[in-house]
């Protein structure tokens, strides 16, 4: 396995064919795509198809040609699966933003906050990338939560799939 980042808990790395399984499970938990506007897979051949087609981008104004997007997110322990995070660049708005979902048995570990802290880290001084934003529903206040101890701050309201949302962000320090 090659991990594109660590933490004292996780490694992070590229989604591969073998994590279908885990990731049909991950989106068709009701509780864990609640908030996220999502439809669950049709079956776990939905969900290798779209391992294969998921495209890593290299955003325009980042100094290293690194190609970002959302990545495994496993357990150093026992290499579980315990969900994704990562950097997405976003062309419509040309912007870049840190995403994550965990399957439940893993929430309230902190796993979200100590994998998003790391990507936004890369992100901002290895990529250096002048801003990043986070999305979250308003009722989603775990996920508000993580973005606010990873130094997120609010920035404005925003339409989450025609439910209320927040946007927040971090800039990189000049």
């Amino acid at each position: 396995m090659v991990a594109i980042l660590e933490t004292d808990r996780l490694y992070l790395r590229e989604f591969i064919i073998e994590d279908a399984s885990d990731f049909f499970n991950l989106n068709n938990d009701p509780e864990v795509v609640k908030y996220t506007g999502d439809a669950p897979f049709s079956d776990i051949n939905a969900a290798k198809i779209f391992l294969q087609n998921y495209e890593y981008k290299i955003p325009p104004y980042t100094k290293i040609p690194t190609p970002i997007g959302r990545w495994a997110m496993i357990e150093k322990s026992d290499n579980s699966f315990i969900g994704w995070c990562g950097l997405k660049y976003f062309e419509p708005k040309d912007e870049i933003d840190i995403g994550y979902r965990l399957h439940r048995k893993f929430w309230g570990k902190n796993y979200a906050t100590e994998a998003a802290n790391a990507c936004i880290t890369f992100g901002l001084q290895k990529l250096e990338t002048p801003l990043i934003v986070g999305r979250a529903m308003k009722e989603n206040l775990a996920s508000i939560r993580v973005l606010e101890k990873c130094g997120m701050t609010y920035w404005k309201d925003y339409d989450f799939h025609e439910h209320p949302g927040v946007y927040y962000r971090i800039e990189r320090e000049a």
